[in-house]
């Protein structure tokens, strides 16, 4: 025993050092990646993260991105229109990275709770409800600091980095997350 000690320690080392161990849904670790791939656009970032935050393209198929990039002068009651190229290039890189294109298990079991559905908004995918079915919705709406399940980040910790793993979840007045 004392001699595989070694071994795992190295291998749990290169394993969190690569960071390729992440957390399940069950906060349990994986090999299996991010739970969605971050944002690693800065044109993307500073468009739609400068009105909110700026959601990972694998948290949404390419239908409902291309959907969302069809209305923008009506963007949930907003103008966000943009010039064509920007525009373009911010279609280019959501649809290159959708769900679909994801590689992702969160992105995968989002695909699977859409069936034909082609929802615009990340709160009306049935597989984000079902991860948050079990907070009342009068923790969300009362409370000053999160209001929606849009706000992603203000219970999600680690959410710019693609991380929506349970142990990182801090409700604002609230508290960490237990189920």
């Amino acid at each position: 025993m004392s001699k595989l000690m070694p071994f795992l320690a190295l291998a749990a080392t290169v394993g969190l050092a690569s960071g390729s161990v992440t957390a399940d849904d069950d906060g349990s670790y994986s090999r299996h990646g991010p739970d969605v791939a971050p944002v690693e656009n800065a044109l993307y970032q500073d468009e739609c993260g400068s009105c909110h935050f700026a959601y990972q393209p694998g948290l949404l198929p390419m239908e409902s991105w291309l959907k969302l990039m069809g209305s923008l002068e009506d963007h949930f009651s907003e103008n966000a229109a943009l010039d064509g190229a920007t525009r373009q290039q911010l279609i280019g890189y959501l649809v290159a990275n959708a769900a679909e294109n994801s590689g992702t298990r969160r992105s995968a079991k989002i695909l699977r709770s859409l069936g034909k559905e082609i929802p615009i908004r990340i709160t009306d995918v049935p597989y984000i409800w079902r991860q948050h079915d079990e907070i009342p919705p009068r923790l969300i709406r009362t409370n000053a600091a999160l209001r929606s399940l849009s706000n992603c980040a203000a219970c999600h910790t680690r959410a710019e980095t693609g991380s929506y793993a349970e142990r990182d979840i801090l409700i604002p007045g609230m508290g960490r997350w237990e189920d």
